[in-house]
């Protein structure tokens, strides 16, 4: 069975916070062969969205509050998805709860996330519009792209 939950940074255990970058890295930094500065200040802001099957952490996001990422938008990043555990759409559950958390941490607000344009078409089936010209985030494609209404 797969739990959805979400915690604060001072809420995570050591051991969570070590599987959280594990997985990053696992995803951000070697499968995508992109070298970069994972860990940032943010983390300490974040409340963190963990996806568990039988206890082992399988997913992944970070939900900011307006001011942190982007100076008026509350955001969602880091969405990560276990290789193995893809096209189970754990993917769609994970962001579904991740824009839910987020419009109750921060109603009324609109989201905004820097996706990788390659996965431009499942933030629109999550709601999410594309606004402005496509740009280069550590030599991978992005775009910006918001969630107005939930």
């Amino acid at each position: 069975m797969v739990k959805y939950t979400h915690q604060n940074f001072k809420e995570l255990s050591a051991y969570q916070i070590y599987n959280i970058l594990k997985l990053r890295s696992e995803v951000f930094i070697i499968e995508q062969n992109c070298i970069y500065q994972d860990l940032d200040e943010k983390d300490l802001q974040a409340v963190h969205v963990l996806v568990k099957e039988k206890e082992q952490l399988i997913g992944y996001s970070r939900i900011l509050k307006k001011g942190v990422s982007y100076q008026k938008y509350s955001s969602i990043g880091r969405v990560v998805v276990k290789k193995e555990k893809r096209k189970k759409s754990i993917g769609i559950k994970l962001m579904e709860f991740s824009i839910k958390t987020c419009k109750d941490l921060h109603p009324n607000e609109v989201i905004k996330i820097s996706a990788q344009t390659y996965l431009k078409k499942f933030y629109e089936k999550q709601g999410f519009i594309k606004k402005g010209e496509n740009y280069m985030e550590d030599g991978i494609p992005h775009c910006a792209m918001y969630l107005e209404e939930y």
